[in-house]
Formats: C-alpha cells, structure tokens, sequence
C-alpha cells in the first residue's frame, strides 16, 4: 500500500527538448526558457538545449549536467545561420529563408541527443520526452520515431509559424524578402515530416491557424494552447490609473514593414495632431530613418516619442504607464507582447488576424478587421477614436484582459496543463479533446 501511495506521489520524469532555450533573450529562446522552468516546479525535468544557450543557464544558477545538457553542433550550425544571413542581407528579415536553414541544422541536434540519452531512454528513466523548441511545424523530428520503437512517450509542441500573408500587403511582403514563402508549403516533403506526426503521442498547436493545418489523421492527438505566456511574479505591478485625455499609447515590437508602426501612426494622426493622444514607440529596426522622416513631415515630434530598443525587464515599466498597445501586425504568429500588455491591464488593440487574434476577443481587447490596408488603417482610426471618446473602457477592457491571462496565459498555468497532457499519454490516451483542456479564448 505504501509502495503505491509512492508512485501515485512521484514526480515525473521528462526530458525537455529546447534547443533555443534562453532566459535573457527574447521570442522563442524566452517561450522555450520560460515553460521548462515552470515544468521543473512540477515534474523532474533534465532540459538539452544548445551551446549557445549555455552561459545563460549557467548564471540562472542552473547546473550543468544535473539540470540541463548543452548540446554543441555549432560545426554545423554557425556556417548554415552564416548563409542564411548572407541571404536575407544581415537584417532581421527574411524569417522563412532562416527557419529553412534552421530546420536542416536541427537534424544534427537530434541525433545527438540521441546518441547522449539513448542508454537511459531505452531502460525507461525518463517518463516523457517533450520538445518546445523550435517551434515552426517546418522542422520535423527524427526522434519521435525512434522513441515511439521503446514505448516512450513524444510531446511535440507548441507548434506555430507559418500564416499565410494577408493579400492586400504583397508589397510589405516583398519588403521583408519573404519570397520562400511562396513554396512554404513544400517542407512537409522533408525527411520525417509524416513520421513526426505519427509518432507523437501528443501535438500542442500554438495558433489555431496550426492547429488547423494538421492531417486530419492527427487532430484528434492535438489540442491548441496559446504558445505565449508570462511570468505572474514579474507581472505583478499592473496599471491602476483611471484612463484620461489624452491617452497614452504604446507600439512594442521591431521596426519591419509587416509590424505595422507606421500604419498605427498613420491611424492615429488625427488624434495626435489634436493633442488627445500621445504615441510611445518601443522598439528599433530598418524601418526607424522612414518613421522619423514621416513623424517629422507631419509635425508629430511632441506627440510621437520614440525610446528605441529597450531591455525586456525594463518594457513592462513602460507600457504600464500607457492606456493601451496598438499592434496593426500583419503577420504575428503568437503575439508575446499581446500577453505581456494584457497582464499589466494595458487593453490591446491589435489586427483581427493571426496569434494576437488567437489572444483578445471582445471583453478583453478590440480586434480590428481588415482587407487591405487602407481597411487596416481605417480600422484602426476608427478603434482608437472610439476609446477617446469613452476612455473608461479602457478601465474594464484592461481588467478583464489581466484577469484572463492570470486564469489561462501564466507560465505555472500552462505547465500544469502540460502536466495533465504527460499523464494522458503515459496511459496511453490518444483522444487530448477529453482533457477540457482547451483554453477559454
């Protein structure tokens, strides 16, 4: 009887799959970092990610070989990312062309981990394997096959990339030289792309766009949870000022054609030519010299305050200070910035399409639809005018909002859902709809 209470009370044992996995950088490196440490507050976890990450890991006081595994397969790593930049032209552009390289380079991560881990997976030591990162559907596992031979569990996921580009912005879309995205469709001919699915026992979708492109062979193994989160205890000092004109409004993200800064500023001209709002422009890009020349054409230098690239501890200070985040994205596959404006009680104005649409509905936020971007920029006019007019909705939009992402977008909450996702398919259940487990978005 005893024995049994033990191994009801045991925690599981899972090897964490991130190859990007960092706690002082952002995007995926951050989701890869932030959901295996929520994880190792509920299960055993031994995390292998790559050398790159290593220093960082080291000063979050984590230990190597007991915590974590560096894998080093920067041979093949650093001379594909070199060719890669080559191509896109040194600027942060060009993301499909990357995760092209990116997904090949990954094969080699793989097989090391395998080659490290196969003596204790094969003798069962660990209950579970779950890879995070990388997150795009494009890079497939070699793995989840070989694992699937010794009855060991494979968690793949959260899977997100990939929306299509809206129609009316094929010139944004040149701009960013994503021209690979025409033939994206082509990585499920890649080696193990079939393979990978079949033989994961669970697939998390990041975006319900993801979700949808799954084989209909798989949907009933997958489930859609949001792949942004946040940390509550970094989060706790939330916005409590009552709205007022003139309202404080915050851009976050990198100046690049399909982030939108200029189509938010455009939209806002008329409020901030009347004084009744003030834009606060975070971040830096390529896109910066052109929306300085436009803000100074316009004679919008008091009203339009740019703070270049600011540290992602320090962001949240900044957009507390403001009444809502306008993100006219165009292409935002998960919308992090979305997540982390919510839980300040910052209300989120963003483009009914993609990740940030996964995020806000109407009690938390405003979704702006769109056709093109004069729709967009309408749209978006119209939004921000309808909250100058009534700035207490703000108050109750920005309240609901942080009560959400607390309830469903905390790292701890989604690594006890992981949790119940590992105890499903370590009995075997192949059905995760039965779970309740898809979030209330």
């Amino acid at each position: 009887m005893n024995g049994r209470k033990e191994a009801v009370a045991r925690r599981l044992r899972v090897l964490i799959l991130a190859e990007a996995a960092n706690p002082e950088w952002t995007s995926v490196p951050l989701i890869g970092w932030s959901l295996t440490n929520a994880l190792s507050k509920v299960a055993d976890v031994h995390l292998v990610t790559q050398v790159r990450n290593k220093a960082a890991l080291l000063r979050k006081g984590w230990i190597e070989g007991e915590a974590f595994t560096a894998i080093d397969n920067e041979g093949i790593v650093a001379p594909l990312h070199s060719m890669a930049t080559r191509l896109r032209g040194g600027h942060n552009q060009a993301w499909t062309t990357v995760m092209a390289f990116t997904a090949f380079a990954y094969y080699s991560f793989e097989l090391q981990v395998w080659k490290r881990f196969r003596r204790q997976l094969i003798a069962g030591e660990f209950d579970v394997v779950h890879r995070i990162t990388p997150l795009s559907p494009t890079t497939q596992s070699l793995l989840a096959a070989k694992l699937a031979r010794h009855n060991v569990p494979f968690v793949l996921g959260p899977l997100n990339g990939g929306v299509p580009w809206p129609k009316g912005f094929r010139h944004r879309q040149y701009a960013e030289k994503e021209f690979l995205s025409h033939i994206r469709p082509l990585y499920r001919l890649m080696p193990a792309y079939r393979s990978t699915r079949k033989n994961s026992a669970a697939i998390i979708s990041g975006s319900r766009f993801t979700q949808s492109e799954l084989p209909d062979w798989v949907r009933q193994k997958s489930i859609f949870i949001p792949e942004n989160g946040v940390d509550s205890d970094l989060f706790s000092n939330f916005r409590k000022e009552n709205s007022s004109l003139p309202l404080q409004a915050a851009f976050v993200g990198r100046l690049v054609p399909y982030k939108g800064a200029d189509i938010l500023i455009e939209a806002a001209r008329p409020f901030l030519e009347a004084g009744s709002l003030k834009l606060h422009i975070i971040g830096d890009g390529p896109q910066k010299p052109l929306l300085h020349q436009r803000v100074e054409a316009l004679g919008l230098q008091e009203s339009v305050v740019f703070h270049g690239w600011v540290p992602h501890a320090d962001i949240q200070a900044k957009l507390r200070s403001c009444d809502f985040l306008g993100l006219p994205s165009i292409r935002e596959f998960g919308g992090g910035v979305v997540v982390e404006a919510m839980a300040l009680g910052v209300t989120p104005i963003v483009a009914d399409y993609g990740g940030p649409a996964d995020l806000v509905d109407d009690k938390t936020g405003i979704r702006v639809r769109f056709s093109d971007e004069a729709s967009l920029t309408a749209g978006f006019r119209s939004a921000i005018g309808s909250v100058i007019q009534a700035p207490e909705l703000l108050n109750e939009l920005g309240s609901a909002a942080r009560e959400k992402v607390l309830q469903n977008l905390t790292w701890d909450a989604k690594a006890r859902q992981m949790l119940r996702i590992y105890e499903a398919v370590r009995t075997g259940k192949q059905d995760l709809s039965t779970l309740g487990l898809r979030p209330a978005l």
